[in-house]
């Protein structure tokens, strides 16, 4: 029998986020510090908004780029916090999640063999994308000692005459970096200088802790050359609803509809209608969850700095990024030996691309008890490693 798989779909690795997930599903007693996911609930009058819609038997299909109620919340909400003007009709465009926006742009934007440049360490969904759409990815590595932002002299040596999108995710997951409004000027002006794309995954724009957000579609000359990518599923703690958005130029908009309209049809009712509610009168309900994180965000970099363990200070997201290149070991390794030994799951910097080697993401989207159980496993673990190394350079 032939083989009956594509060989492009054969050489993509499965995700390295997933892996330690179902691992520690399978171990009592294990705690995860591996997901993305808030402990937070859905808020009530969100939850409620998406009840109502079913008592009502809004049960049909919407338009194929959502309800026009909910894009024209989008639109609102883009203005009220990113001075952004967006026509709902032709330049927004509702997606199963903030993923499906990011496949949506780069299979209707690329042809095969249009480079994308591709900073990392960088969320997994980026690299799998580019490779299905038939796109050449260009990796920079992004340094610690350059707090994980991209620099303009790393993009101009990255950039030939074959690239044609920047992807920038900022607040970045994994590293909890942030670009401000002064770290993008020089990107901005590369990015015209070389008529470039650029797709901006904002999802964690509204978690930035020093600050307020700024995309770089409000720039001059920007918002005609760029795809902002968000969702509910971080602000708002609506994961499980599988809902996104991406805002951009008719002329690209109107062919990411199209594939979303043959692969997906349109995203659920039921999560729409609870998104109009969290666009409308949900900002309360993402400042107390901020708040929350940031405290933790805090009580996490203490906790690191009393065990005497390097992290660079994340100032958006959930997530850090500690070092742990001084026990000598990979993050897979790393990761694998804390899991079977402590009972705590963490994610291996190597995920998010080769240059995450030597680090871990760590989420601190968890409660604090949680949190402080999981830090005690964490400090326990690298006490006995740093023994262990003591002991080793002794013989």
């Amino acid at each position: 029998m032939r083989n009956p798989l594509s060989d492009k779909v054969i050489k993509i690795k499965p995700s390295g986020i997933r892996k330690f997930f179902d691992l520690v599903q399978e171990m009592p007693d294990a705690i995860s510090l591996g997901v993305g996911e808030p402990d937070f609930d859905t808020p009530w009058h969100i939850r409620e908004e998406g009840i109502f819609s079913l008592e009502k038997g809004r049960t049909f299909y919407t338009s194929n780029a959502g309800l026009m109620e909910l894009r024209t919340a989008i639109a609102g909400y883009m203005e009220r916090k990113l001075k952004l003007q967006y026509d709902p009709v032709h330049e927004i465009l509702v997606t199963v999640g903030g993923s499906e926006g990011i496949d949506l742009a780069l299979r209707a934007m690329l042809n095969a063999g249009d480079e994308v440049i591709l900073p990392e360490p960088c969320y997994v969904s980026y690299l799998p994308c580019i490779e299905l759409a038939d796109g050449v990815p260009v990796r920079i590595a992004l340094k610690e000692e350059n707090k994980f932002k991209l620099t303009a002299e790393e993009l101009r040596a990255a950039i030939t005459d074959k690239t044609k999108i920047l992807i920038l995710t900022f607040p970045n997951n994994p590293t909890g970096a942030v670009m401000s409004r002064e770290d993008l000027e020089p990107i901005v002006e590369l990015v015209k200088e070389h008529d470039l794309f650029v797709i901006s995954d904002e999802i964690y724009s509204e978690l930035t802790y020093h600050g307020e957000h700024c995309s770089i579609a409000s720039f001059p000359g920007m918002k005609e050359r760029t795809i902002v990518i968000n969702g509910f599923s971080k602000a708002f703690a609506m994961t499980g609803w599988r809902l996104g958005y991406a805002a951009g130029p008719q002329i690209i908009l109107e062919q990411m509809t199209k594939i979303h309209q043959f692969a997906i049809m349109a995203a659920p009712t039921t999560s729409q209608y609870a998104a109009v509610e969290a666009m409308n009168h949900g900002d309360d309900d993402v400042e107390l969850m901020r708040d929350s994180y940031n405290q933790r965000r805090r009580f996490v970099l203490q906790k690191y700095k009393d065990m005497g363990l390097s992290c660079f200070e994340p100032e958006g997201a959930f997530y850090t990024f500690p070092c742990i290149k001084e026990f000598g070991m990979s993050s897979d390794a790393f990761a694998n030996r804390f899991l079977k030994e402590e009972k705590v799951a963490v994610v291996p910097g190597t995920a998010f691309g080769d240059c995450g080697e030597g680090f871990l993401r760590i989420s601190y989207a968890y409660s604090i008890e949680e949190l402080k159980e999981a830090l005690g496993r964490l400090e326990r673990f690298v006490t006995r490693l740093r023994e262990e190394k003591k002991i080793s350079d002794h013989v």
